[in-house]
């Protein structure tokens, strides 16, 4: 296949150990729910375990860990400081925090693409109460999806809405020139990165984001119910509280305390008690990241997508539905079949032990670093042999 470019080889430990699925079993849903890493298992286990035995009893020693995630956070987006994460329920809180704390005015406009999963258009949409509009953008209507997005803001745009990976398409923005563009005209930028970060590095210094946002359950390899959520110290303040509770404000562990003040870092977001069995599962599952390293987890994603492009394109009536271009694409590989419905073809290749999704009008694999090139030859024949069942 001319245009295949092999992974980046893996030492192993190898990470398989640590993935040990039924056997048989070929998991492309990583941009759905990912299963977790053995070692998130055993850290809610022993969690559990302890909470069982012990009750809180230990209640600083998960202090720490939570303290510990925050750095993680903080490393994985080289955000300039752990003060700048929240640590929230899940992606669509993050953007609900965002959207119903800035201080609108009638006729401000929010740009989004019309790709966005609905997560990323419905809060948007909410403020039309507020009278602010939501221009959604036909991403193909321009030399690029960069230039369709910046060609429908205006003086009234206040703020840029986008996924750092669209998911159905698989479609990867430049967060970098975005950012650009967005600091050239004044306007906030916000990147919901839950398609992208864990199997692709992401800078937030480097990009320019105000707000960046994701899940744990995908692509991070951990639980649902824990989410990273990053604010530019600078926008901070900008954000109007609508929840209030013990945990967001300064000396939150001091109960007696009558007089209180918001807490000047992003915990001001995280107004309740903390998703502790998340924290642990979450924490372990960014070790494994941090192990393998993430410019080597990202060149085997993207060596995966690429052969996956290479080798579905060559099977009769195919059509790859993600962009091949070097730069746009990133763990999702969508195809479908000219005749077969993708809903057809979908439960054909479930039936067929190869976990992956229907996404916009085709078929979404999503393999993380770990998948091998077996397994990956092995979804291709079971696409093969089931559309021969057609």
């Amino acid at each position: 296949m001319s245009g295949y470019f092999a992974p980046a080889p893996m030492t192993h430990s190898d990470f398989s150990d640590e993935f040990p699925l039924d056997h048989g079993l070929i998991y492309l849903n990583h941009a759905a729910v990912s299963p977790w890493p053995r070692r998130t298992a055993v850290a809610v286990q022993q969690f559990a375990e302890e909470n069982m035995r012990q009750g809180a009893r230990h209640y600083t020693r998960w202090l720490e860990t939570e303290v510990h995630l925050r750095e993680q956070c903080r490393s994985l987006l080289n955000a300039p400081s752990a003060d700048d994460i929240a640590l929230l329920k899940n992606t669509s809180e993050a953007l609900s925090v965002v959207a119903h704390g800035l201080a609108w005015r009638t006729g401000d406009n929010v740009v989004i693409s019309d790709q966005e999963f609905p997560s990323n258009r419905i809060v948007w949409q909410s403020l039309q109460e507020d009278g602010v509009e939501t221009r959604c953008v036909d991403l193909t209507r321009g030399a690029s999806p960069e230039q369709a997005l910046v060609a429908c803001m205006d003086k009234h745009t206040r703020l840029l809405a986008v996924s750092s990976v669209q998911y159905a398409s698989g479609l990867r923005l430049d967060l970098d020139r975005l950012g650009t563009l967005c600091r050239d005209r004044g306007v906030l930028f916000c990147v919901d990165a839950i398609q992208s970060l864990g199997a692709l590095p992401l800078d937030v210094q480097a990009c320019g984001a105000d707000f960046v946002m994701a899940d744990g359950h995908k692509w991070l390899l951990g639980p649902e119910g824990c989410a990273v959520f990053y604010v530019r110290s600078q926008v901070r303040e900008r954000l109007r509280l609508r929840q209030y509770g013990w945990h967001m404000v300064e000396d939150h562990l001091d109960f007696s305390r009558q007089d209180w003040q918001v807490a000047a870092s992003a915990r001001r977001f995280e107004c309740g008690s903390p998703n502790m069995v998340g924290i642990h599962a979450l924490s372990a599952s960014l070790a494994l990241l941090a192990e393998v390293g993430m410019e080597a987890v990202a060149a085997r994603v993207l060596a995966n997508s690429a052969y996956l492009m290479e080798a579905l394109s060559e099977l009769p009536d195919i059509e790859i539905l993600t962009p091949r271009q070097s730069g746009r694409y990133a763990g999702i590989v969508t195809f479908r079949h000219q005749r077969v419905d993708p809903a057809d073809l979908h439960r054909r290749l479930l039936a067929r032990n190869v976990i992956c999704a229907q996404r916009g009008s085709g078929v979404r694999f999503s393999p993380h670093f770990y998948i091998t090139r077996m397994q990956l030859e092995t979804a291709v024949a079971a696409v093969e042999e089931a559309l021969r069942t057609s």
